[in-house]
């Protein structure tokens, strides 16, 4: 083990709706830091030194817990039980049928009004392998969100001295349920309002086709030839301008991913900064989504002065896909009662 060890701390971050939100901190060694509110498990701040001697957030955030619960967008929170879309809020587990609030429409959307990302999460500094760890934990009862049992939810976030950050995301429910979280993380590593100059690697052949109401389809889409084709580094902004003539005017898209030797699914760099992130998972499916309606409206980001822009940050959201043609078979996602199921989401940084 190294002698440098991560150093974890907590702080009041604000208080909202009469409950105070903290904010959890780790720092390693090399200038390194993470930071995680309370508010919906919400990445805060991912920092990394610059080479002006100070400290740049890749990440997008905001100022104050109200402007999280005022955007539309899920901004840097953590995400379940379920992310993604369901078709009509119609769950099917082990052949019952549970009726979902929808969110989105008649669309269910990362959990429902009132999945992960509403909550108040309990927030401690644990202890892993000598270094402090942040765990946080909430018990999701199915009476507030719907989904069948209740689901008692941990998601521990931990920094390397090799500067990898590692989020695992475990549950275990009272009946039989779904469990496919993620973190909503976006990323912009770079100095200016919008990501267009970031290069984008990702391990997909495939993309799923979406119907409009943005649900997949059983059909797929081979990447060669079309702007879905990332399996070699290419320019965002390039492929969101091929996007242009779409009603999205850029990806808001679920791609099928096929980690490499290292698990690794997607590179995001800035060649400006030469800063990168190499996101490491073992599940099957990732969205790719490019703040492509972002607007000044309810967009008070810290980074912009409280202007937003169109593509001012790029999420890449690791999850379990469907059986290909069995877009409403919810098996792969489904776990036991009393099973424990965890999963992993890792960020390798280099700048």
């Amino acid at each position: 083990m190294s002698n440098n060890q991560t150093v974890g701390t907590i702080d009041k971050f604000d208080d909202y709706q009469g409950h105070q939100i903290d904010k959890l901190t780790l720092s390693n060694a090399n200038n390194v830091s993470i930071s995680v509110i309370t508010l919906g498990s919400t990445l805060y701040e991912l920092n990394v030194p610059d080479k002006e001697g100070g400290v740049r957030n890749l990440v997008l955030n905001f100022e104050h817990s109200q402007d999280y619960f005022e955007n539309p967008f899920y901004i840097c929170m953590g995400i379940g039980r379920v992310g993604g879309r369901i078709a009509d809020g119609q769950l099917v587990v082990d052949g019952k049928q549970t009726q979902l609030p929808q969110n989105e429409g008649t669309t269910t959307l990362h959990g429902g009004p009132d999945g992960f990302n509403t909550q108040i999460w309990q927030g401690e500094i644990g202890k892993q392998d000598g270094n402090d760890v942040i765990i946080m934990h909430h018990l999701q009862k199915s009476e507030d969100d719907g989904f069948p049992g209740d689901m008692d939810a941990t998601i521990t976030y931990s920094l390397s001295d090799d500067n990898v950050v590692s989020m695992n995301f475990s549950a275990k429910s009272s009946e039989d349920t779904v469990f496919n979280p993620t973190q909503h993380t976006y990323f912009n590593l770079g100095k200016t309002s919008d990501i267009m100059s970031h290069q984008l690697k990702l391990n997909a052949i495939q993309a799923l086709k979406l119907d409009d109401k943005k649900i997949p389809t059983k059909d797929r889409i081979d990447v060669e030839g079309t702007p879905y084709d990332f399996r070699k580094s290419k320019s965002l902004g390039d492929a969101i301008n091929a996007m242009s003539n779409t009603k999205e005017k850029g990806f808001d898209d679920v791609f099928a991913v096929h980690p490499d030797a290292h698990n690794i699914i997607a590179e995001l760099k800035d060649p400006d900064t030469n800063c990168s992130v190499a996101i490491e998972s073992s599940r099957s499916g990732m969205i790719l989504f490019t703040a492509n309606s972002f607007t000044k409206d309810h967009m008070n980001f810290v980074r912009t002065n409280g202007v937003g822009h169109p593509h001012e940050g790029v999420a890449m959201e690791p999850m379990i896909l469907p059986k290909p043609g069995q877009e409403k078979d919810f098996s792969e996602m489904t776990i036991k009662k009393d099973q424990s199921v965890s999963y992993a989401i890792k960020y390798h940084l280099s700048f």
